[in-house]
């Protein structure tokens, strides 16, 4: 009973928000030719144009250029080198444009195009430039629609999918609720009961408050030729964003009227996150959000069980004394992870110090930093200001 009167006082909570961040998936807009479906990205243009006339604002984070360049250069399946992802993601994202602008223009909507790499949002400035870039947007009556730069994107820049992409967007403009449409009616989980049949059926999963390994463990799935994101990216995708407060949907993008249904509070694909933190309990300042979600960490410090009582629960900041191993090779202000003894994550932040500086100083106390080293430019390795604890 109690887990349903949570579910229902977080749905209550969605037709409350003003603005909101749609991700929708290649398969549910693309053709298995790998065309865009004009069925339906009409009824998504109708259903987003629906959303901006009744005052809310909208973001689209749209995949599907690489499959419409697919299409468009008469390949019989996605490339599957660098070079030849690039080139179908140059062509295909003119075409994806012009049809969102096009319909989108028809129903009196002006749309703005935002590309991204992983790189624009990791670096500060570029970061608060595309921010603010979107926020104008945004003040302007505009819809965004945003993907990643492909056309540019190597390995080392890229977000991985626009699962990924689309929970930072989410940060990034500060919105409350993100919708991630695909081809499935959010999470499934075995079918309750004992027989033969309920073996071989699965139940919709409608709320869960927050992702963990049982629900992980739930998603499989083979992949689609033209699309990169499974449920587990979507899951992953949908805790870091519920984690800074935003609530989550996934649901299928087929279902009529499935963003209407979503934004008024029906029970409608898996809800992810309850949406709690949006009254400033637990809201994460914009500057923690970008330590914590928007780089990738470039090592991992090791703590031990006082270390991890002094940030967990004393709000203090890391000190050499209690790391107890150092793991990858990184430089002043580059953003690590911090795990126990038994791998359990517990913050992100940025280090004081070189990882070999650390390695030499590891176990130490404060004291000793300058006799090791031969100075002491800070206390701590990571100051508490410049980390997130994960709770």
């Amino acid at each position: 009973m109690q887990d349903r009167q949570a579910h229902r006082s977080a749905r209550a909570r969605i037709s409350e928000h003003r603005r909101v961040v749609v991700k929708v998936g290649t398969r549910t807009i693309v053709a298995r030719g790998g065309r865009p479906d004009e069925r339906r990205l009409s009824a998504l243009v109708d259903e987003l144009s629906a959303l901006r006339a009744g005052g809310r604002e909208v973001v689209l984070v749209s995949s599907g250029a690489i499959g419409a360049g697919v299409a468009a250069l008469g390949l019989s399946r996605r490339p599957s080198t660098l070079p030849g992802l690039q080139v179908a993601a140059a062509v295909g994202q003119m075409r994806l444009m012009a049809r969102y602008d096009k319909l989108f223009s028809e129903r009196g909507v002006t749309v703005g195009q935002v590309l991204l790499t992983h790189d624009d949002l990791r670096h500060r400035v570029r970061h608060l430039n595309a921010r603010n870039t979107m926020m104008h947007l945004l003040d302007q009556g505009v819809v965004p629609i945003v993907n990643e730069n492909d056309a540019v994107s190597v390995d080392e820049i890229k977000f991985g999918d626009n699962d990924q992409l689309a929970a930072l967007v989410t940060m990034l403009v500060d919105s409350p609720l993100l919708v991630m449409l695909t081809r499935t009616n959010g999470l499934r989980a075995p079918a309750l009961g004992k027989t033969a049949s309920a073996a071989k059926r699965t139940r919709r999963v409608p709320y869960a408050p927050r992702i963990d390994e049982q629900a992980l463990a739930l998603t499989w799935g083979a992949g689609d030729p033209l699309s990169t994101g499974g449920m587990a990216s979507k899951l992953l995708a949908a805790q870091a964003a519920a984690d800074v407060g935003a609530q989550v949907v996934i649901a299928d993008g087929r279902t009529p009227r499935v963003l209407e249904r979503v934004l008024a509070g029906e029970d409608v694909g898996t809800l992810i996150g309850d949406g709690a933190t949006l009254d400033g309990r637990r809201r994460l300042p914009s500057r923690k959000r970008w330590i914590a979600y928007f780089h990738r960490p470039q090592g991992t410090l090791v703590v031990d069980g006082g270390a991890q009582q002094a940030l967990v629960e004393r709000g203090r900041s890391l000190l050499p004394a209690g790391i107890c191993a150092v793991d990858g090779q990184f430089d002043i202000g580059s953003v690590v992870t911090v795990r126990t003894r038994e791998g359990k994550i517990i913050a992100r932040g940025l280090v004081d110090y070189r990882s070999d500086e650390i390695e030499k100083i590891r176990g130490r106390r404060t004291a000793d930093i300058a006799r090791i080293l031969g100075e002491k430019p800070y206390d701590e390795v990571i100051h508490r200001d410049n980390m997130v604890v994960f709770e």
